[in-house]
């Protein structure tokens, strides 16, 4: 598997290089794909960041994702704290902190559910709702960035290329067994 022409070697490049080198045997046809999505998720990772500060908010993400979740879900921009923590892969007691610093911002506020008096909701203030648009539209533009050597046929054939790839759900990998953990026949 050799690079696509572009822009010239990149560290994924070098990467596949040595170990074509030293040990041809692990790389797969999946391999420099992983590597290039991995290298790609972190460089959005970091322009997501990059913009957080500015934004008032943490660098954890978790303060960005549960404003943009909320406002996602369009008005009345509430949601339930445990479809909301499941939503982002939080744990009740983290969407809780982080719930907690953003009502303590004004941003968000816990409010009784219309259809259960006994349930809580999450609910955007009228600042929350601005702040969780201007956190988007920097992160898109934060995101152009990353991309913005890229030709917008290649960002689109990447986007196609990717979902057709997809990553379903599947079942995980069963371990390897070795030593102790090896089954006796």
């Amino acid at each position: 598997m050799t690079a696509a022409p572009g822009p010239g070697p990149d560290p994924v490049d070098a990467l596949m290089d040595a170990w074509r080198t030293e040990l041809p045997d692990v790389l797969r046809p999946t391999t420099e794909l992983s590597k290039r999505i991995t290298q790609l998720a972190g460089a959005l990772d970091e322009a997501t960041r990059g913009i957080l500060p500015e934004l008032g908010l943490t660098v954890t993400v978790a303060e960005f994702d549960i404003l943009l979740a909320l406002r996602r879900g369009g008005e009345p921009y509430r949601m339930q704290p445990n479809e909301l923590a499941r939503s982002l892969l939080l744990s009740s007691g983290g969407l809780s902190n982080v719930v907690n610093h953003l009502t303590g911002r004004g941003l968000v506020r816990r409010e009784p559910s219309p259809d259960d008096g006994r349930a809580t909701m999450i609910r955007l203030t009228p600042d929350g709702v601005h702040t969780a648009e201007h956190a988007v539209r920097a992160h898109a533009d934060a995101h152009e960035a990353v991309f913005a050597e890229a030709s917008p046929m290649a960002v689109q054939a990447a986007a196609r290329a990717l979902r057709e790839v997809g990553i379903r759900r599947r079942p995980a990998p069963r371990p390897l067994r070795t030593g102790r953990n090896r089954s006796r026949s």
